[in-house]
């Protein structure tokens, strides 16, 4: 199986970091930021940088659409996986539009209210999970796993 992991740098690539005994095992790539952080963490992974900032700024929403396409006809993932932020979006329609299963992991910081990626996700994802039970109420379909921390 080949992954994308797609998130914005900073805590929502450490939390897909953390999922590391899963992705390490599988044919994987990640989009995120160009920034020092994400660089020095994934230096040694296969990486697409996407625009930023993300949240909204539709120049760049449009730009990471575009490179949404690209990288996704190239790599050809069989799933994508996220827990945020904004770069999400384009990247989880694209392939939702090319028969990708989609996996969208809400931060845990987020209790009992939704994300704005989140909300914009939830309609299209295959698994939604949430690390609060709380926010099954908030996500009727979400898959409540307790905390990956």
């Amino acid at each position: 199986m080949k992954v994308c992991m797609v998130g914005s740098s900073g805590g929502h690539l450490a939390h897909l970091n953390m999922l590391k005994s899963f992705w390490k095992k599988q044919d994987r790539f990640w989009v995120t930021f160009d920034k020092q952080d994400a660089n020095s963490l994934l230096k040694k992974e296969k990486v697409y940088h996407c625009a930023y900032p993300t949240n909204r700024n539709f120049k760049n929403l449009v730009k990471n659409t575009v490179l949404a396409f690209k990288v996704l006809l190239k790599e050809k993932p069989d799933l994508l996986i996220s827990s945020g932020a904004a770069v999400a979006v384009p990247f989880f329609y694209v392939a939702k539009l090319m028969g990708k299963k989609l996996v969208y992991i809400e931060v845990y910081d987020r209790i009992d209210t939704s994300t704005l990626t989140g909300k914009l996700v939830y309609p299209i994802t295959d698994v939604f999970i949430v690390q609060w039970p709380e926010m099954v109420k908030v996500y009727p379909k979400a898959i409540y796993l307790g905390g990956i921390f």
